[in-house]
């Protein structure tokens, strides 16, 4: 069984960091995309960062410069380091995984969220 647990949100100030962490459990996902989605309240879930298997990295407009996705295969674990945060960036951050190696548009396994609150 596929388990995916995010950790690292939190309450900081406009113009702070966070740094988000996901560890998947039950399979390796050494070569597989992963990535992280947001859902802000009254709005629909949207992507935020992915990397493919072959540590390529992929951003929204609004997260690109800075945030930045890494991972730790041998943890197999997914990064997000967030800075110059916003309050529009509130929302709550989940982890996703893919089943193949490329970023796309079709999650196969999803996190139980962890709450990012900016305050102005």
């Amino acid at each position: 069984q596929v388990q995916l647990v995010e950790s690292g949100g939190g309450l900081v100030q406009a113009g702070g960091s966070l740094r988000l962490s996901c560890v998947a459990s039950g399979r390796r996902f050494s070569i597989n995309a992963m990535g992280w989605y947001r859902q802000a309240p009254g709005k629909e879930r949207e992507f935020v960062a992915g990397i493919d298997g072959g540590r390529s990295t992929y951003y929204t407009t609004s997260a690109k410069g800075r945030f930045t996705i890494s991972r730790d295969n041998a943890k197999n674990t997914v990064y997000l380091q967030m800075n110059i945060l916003k309050p529009a960036d509130t929302a709550i951050y989940y982890c996703a995984a893919y089943s193949g190696p490329a970023v796309v548009r079709t999650v196969d396994y999803w996190g139980q969220g962890t709450q990012v609150t900016v305050s102005s």
